[in-house]
């Protein structure tokens, strides 16, 4: 009898399906990397552990997430608790230093119960950074702010954050700094830069404006993927939320203040002066935040690549004098404003810069918006846009027309 060569490999066993590997989620990453901070010496470093997995959580939110801190903390708290350890109590004493107001009843129960079982790290009780001094560089067009502010505690340092204010609020970069780096600040800037002294401010007045800055960036999509930004953005927040203010409410210029900026700038029978002019008020007074004589190189740059092409109808005759007419508006609002020759340059060369920009883009008939549209369409049909009986006629045997339309189709 032959002898039996054994069962091939595999036969008579059942298989077993393989799993997926589990992809580790943000808390579960956060929870391994925790024990890095149980052991830190600095407050500092451990809010800025903190900061940055607050960033990352953040970040990584899709639109419809409203709150991604608050899940994020859920995660975190949940993953902490099943499994007491020293790490995980200090991951959430982290967290519980820089998270947000609404956050500190969940974080603080769950470091009350861990306390009771796990040794809490050095830094657990450290007292809070205080704020001490402060100061505000504003370049000579309004259009960008770096604030400092100082912080005394266990690692005196400085909190910078660069905000540009060209088509809108935003926090270009958030860094921690030494002490004393406002007082460097004027030393270390580059002869030819603009000019951008830091004056000292009210703490108060510069947490302010941080936060409303922030304010405004958190809620400007797609969000801001900056890596410093990102890993201080917690932080900042915990250091200026007390100071947040309630939102402006925008103010129209008053027709008097408009009618002495056009009379100063050309005389009544110069129309198409003045009717760009008028465009040119439009814009400042609606998109410029600084105020409608601010002009830089980049609101030029947004107005003519931009919101002209989208917003505006200009006829050929406005059309032809609108680079003439916008340098000379240029000249006229920062001499205004008194800003030296030497930087209202930058800003008329500017317009030459983005000429070829505006004339691809005006004739782009996809560019343009629902006013501009219905602008052009009279135009079109030879109503006088100046007169506005002549445009409430026209518009109403417009939407006429599209309403016949609608229940032919």
């Amino acid at each position: 009898m032959p002898k039996s060569r054994g069962r091939p490999a595999g036969r008579g066993k059942p298989s077993r399906p393989q799993r997926p590997v589990r992809e580790l989620r943000l808390s579960d990453r956060l929870m391994r990397d925790a024990v890095t901070i149980v052991s830190e010496d600095s407050v500092l470093e451990v809010e800025r552990w903190a900061s940055g997995w607050l960033g990352a959580a953040w970040s990584a939110a899709g639109l419809g997430e409203r709150e991604p801190e608050k899940m994020f903390h859920l995660e975190v708290v949940g993953r902490a608790s099943t499994r007491p350890s020293p790490h995980g109590l200090a991951a959430v004493a982290a967290l519980r230093r820089v998270a947000a107001p609404g956050e500190w009843s969940l974080l603080d129960g769950t470091l009350e119960i861990l306390s009771e079982s796990q040794p809490v790290p050095s830094w657990f009780e450290a007292p809070v950074f205080e704020p001490v001094r402060a100061w505000r560089a504003v370049d000579v067009w309004d259009s960008e702010h770096v604030l400092f502010v100082e912080f005394a505690g266990q690692t005196p340092h400085t909190l910078m954050a660069q905000i540009s204010l060209a088509g809108g609020v935003l926090v270009d970069r958030l860094a921690v700094l030494q002490p004393g780096a406002a007082e460097t600040w004027d030393r270390l800037r580059e002869p030819g830069e603009v000019p951008m002294p830091a004056v000292e401010c009210p703490v108060e007045v510069a947490l302010a404006e941080l936060a409303d800055a922030l304010r405004t960036t958190d809620m400007t999509w797609p969000r801001r993927d900056d890596e410093d930004f990102l890993d201080l953005r917690a932080l900042a927040w915990s250091r200026c939320l007390p100071h947040l203010p309630d939102f402006r409410e925008w103010q129209p210029m008053g027709d008097e203040e408009r009618q002495r900026l056009l009379d100063g700038f050309a005389p009544l029978d110069d129309t198409v002066a003045r009717s760009l002019a008028d465009l040119f008020l439009d814009y400042g007074d609606g998109y410029m935040i600084s105020g409608p004589l601010c002009w830089s190189p980049g609101q030029v740059g947004l107005f003519l690549a931009d919101w002209l092409p989208r917003k505006a109808a200009l006829d050929a005759e406005q059309r032809a004098a609108l680079p003439d007419v916008l340098r000379r508006w240029i000249r006229y609002a920062l001499e205004r404003r008194a800003v030296d020759s030497e930087w209202i340059g930058p800003v008329v060369e500017a317009v030459d810069t983005f000429l070829p920009v505006f004339e691809e883009a005006f004739d782009d008939t996809a560019t343009w918006g629902p006013a501009k549209q219905i602008a052009a369409e009279l135009t079109a049909r030879g109503v006088d846009l100046s007169d506005s009986e002549a445009v409430e006629d026209a518009m109403r045997g417009l939407n006429a027309e599209r309403l016949a339309r609608h229940l032919t189709d």
